[in-house]
Parts: structure tokens; sequence; C-alpha cells
């Protein structure tokens, strides 16, 4: 059954709010995915939700806020508000929608969130400004079996947040920055690579990398860990 839910986060990033701002309107290929926003009240948000909404409020390095609705009755609020807060910005953010299946899917949204915004803090503290060439994948539907997400964590040799790990695909070799049941974030010097263990949501486990070198081949990568989680769950 349809039924509303509210998820929020808020704590503390390290830049201004001028730099978390960007981050959020223009950057967002650098943490979550490229998302486009018609920068003023009234602009058009396309890449966000599916058939795209509209930025309701923005007041730039203070407030923004994304609106989407269908004629479901389904509905899409964003709301972010930036405070400057000891040179840095404390950032208060809310989500409203409308989930199908609550109970599965609340939960993760909550676990999702949790993991954009750490990758948000690591992107403001070591990509800041940079922007990102981003790619995605998920691996073949045997990944949605209850302990699939386990062959990632092997085959990457994650243990523990800050656990240096290397991988051949394509010679990663960085530090774990984020460790939890269903996701793992690894850092290197030029990229952020996100794996997401959404099979304990019952759906196939999927990668979203964030590639910051001026010569990264995002369509090359793609391909090769595409092979990559190909042969983990072939």
């Amino acid at each position: 059954m349809a039924k509303e839910s509210e998820v929020r986060f808020e704590g503390f990033l390290p830049t201004t709010p001028e730099d978390t701002w960007a981050a959020i309107t223009t950057g967002s290929g650098g943490w979550l995915w490229p998302i486009q926003y018609e920068p003023r009240d009234g602009g058009a948000e396309s890449g966000l939700t599916p058939d795209g909404g509209m930025v309701t409020v923005w007041k730039p390095s203070q407030r923004f806020v994304t609106y989407a609705e269908d004629e479901s009755g389904w509905f899409n609020t964003l709301e972010y508000v930036l405070e400057p807060k000891d040179g840095g910005t404390y950032l208060r953010f809310e989500h409203t929608t409308v989930l199908d299946d609550w109970d599965v899917e609340y939960d993760a949204c909550v676990q999702h969130t949790s993991f954009y915004y750490h990758s948000l803090g690591e992107y403001l503290t070591h990509f800041n400004r940079r922007q990102a060439k981003y790619f995605a994948a998920d691996a073949p539907e045997a990944s949605a079996a209850p302990e699939a997400f386990e062959a990632v964590r092997a085959a990457i040799g994650a243990k523990a947040v800050g656990d240096r790990v290397y991988l051949d695909v394509p010679g990663v070799e960085g530090v774990v920055d984020y460790l939890t049941p269903a996701f793992i974030g690894v850092r290197t010097e030029d990229a952020l690579y996100r794996f997401y263990g959404r099979n304990v949501w019952g759906w196939p486990v999927g990668i979203g990398h964030h590639l910051f070198a001026e010569d990264a081949d995002a369509e090359k990568a793609a391909k090769a860990w595409t092979a990559w989680l190909n042969d983990l769950y072939a």
C-alpha cells in the first residue's frame, strides 16, 4: 500500500555554504548522480525524478527545494537548508515522497541517504568544485540473492573503514571510506567508487562511480566494471 514517507539528514560539512551549494546544485555528478536544475524559482529539474520536476525555492547558499508529482498522486519533495557554522556548513536535508512498498523502500531510502551524504562530505573534502565523469551499472539478476553482496566485499577485500584495497579494474588502489552490510565506498586520488548492496532489499547489486581525472574514460571504465560485475555473478 502506498504511504507517505519522510527521511531527514543533518550534519556538518567542511566547506563554505557557497561550495556546498555548488556541490548540491551543479556538482551532483561528483557524489550522487548528474542532475540539472534551472537556477531560479520555477526552474526545471531533470535527472532527479523520472519525468522531471521543478525548483520551487532557489536561494543561493541558503535554501533549495525541488518538487515533482504525477497523476497517480505520487510526489517527491527535496529540501536543503544551509547555514554557516564553524568555518563550514551545517546542512539540513528533508526528503518527502510516496512509497509503494513502505517497509522495504523506507529502509532503503534511509540507508541510501546516509551513504549519499557521506559521499557528499568525501567530495567536498577531497574533490571540491571538481567535475566528475559518472557511470552506473547493475549486476545480473543473480546478485539479488540475500548473500550476494558478500562477493563484492570479498573481491574488494573490505574489512574496515580505513583499509587500503587494491583492485585490477582498472588498477584501482584506494582506501575504504564507508562500510556497512549494504554499502561500500572506496576513495582513490582521483575517484569515488560506490558499491550498492541493494540485494538487501531484493534488488540487484549496483555500482555508481565518480571519476575526477581529466583524462578519465568513463565509457571504457563502465565496460570494465560491468564485466567485473558479470564475472562475479556468472
